[in-house]
């Protein structure tokens, strides 16, 4: 684990990433991107072929275009192809035989809610699919904040929107020890790190705990179900 004093004040807010972190729609996200391109354009577009984990859903989708249409889309195109994709994604996400929140995952919010942690989410998705996703689950109703894709395509600048909420919420500024950010993907450590927070790896995605402490993480767990150190 990477060296920091976790026993200072202790943390005020806690951030988490949604897909691989908290739950898993079992690619209800896909499934409704190839919606989308299929009704829109009659073709079948696969975005795993031209997008990698962590990146947000306005890049999914431009990439997906390019690689499914060979061009840019236009400003409008995009606007369409994203309002296509967020029509589809309520019927994939409660259709989902595979939809479920991640071990650990509603014991450890109803402990922090509990205790008094101010919760938020950051997540590449947009924000109307992030609750989307999070509905099924009885999971929004823990969040009170967040930063999102439709805020920035950059996730250090998104997870820096999602901390300045969490400020104006407290009414003060929130950073250091005093945040947490917990994702499953290196990307998610690296946006931690570009908000000064400390940066909790779960293995509960498609990363070993190996893995997310060569990325970076302060604290790398296999799954929610274990104590986060600072959180006990």
């Amino acid at each position: 684990m990477a060296e920091r004093d976790l026993a200072s004040a202790g943390p005020l807010a806690i951030m988490f990433d949604i897909d691989g972190t908290l739950l898993t729609t079992d690619g209800a996200g896909a499934r409704s991107w190839t919606w989308a391109f299929k009704t829109l354009y009659d073709v079948t577009a696969d975005i795993g072929a031209f997008s990698e984990d962590g990146w947000t859903d306005p890049d999914v989708g431009r990439a997906t275009f390019r690689g499914a249409l060979g061009r840019a889309p236009t400003d409008r195109e995009l606007a369409r192809l994203l309002a296509a994709y967020l029509e589809r994604l309520p019927y994939e996400v409660e259709t989902s035989d595979g939809y479920r929140v991640l071990p650990g995952v509603r014991e450890v919010l109803e402990r922090l809610r509990h205790e008094g942690y101010l919760m938020g989410v950051v997540t590449g998705a947009l924000e109307a699919a992030a609750h989307m996703k999070l509905a099924r689950g009885g999971l929004n109703g823990f969040f009170a904040f967040g930063g999102y894709g439709s805020d920035s395509p950059k996730r250090d600048e998104l997870t820096r929107r999602a901390v300045e909420r969490a400020s104006a919420t407290l009414g003060r500024r929130i950073d250091g020890d005093s945040l947490y950010v917990v994702g499953d993907t290196p990307k998610d450590i690296q946006a931690g790190h570009a908000v000064d927070a400390v940066a909790v790896g779960v293995a509960s995605g498609h990363y070993s705990v190996d893995e997310l402490r060569e990325a970076g993480a302060n604290i790398a767990l296999g799954s929610l179900e274990e104590p986060i150190p600072g959180l006990e």
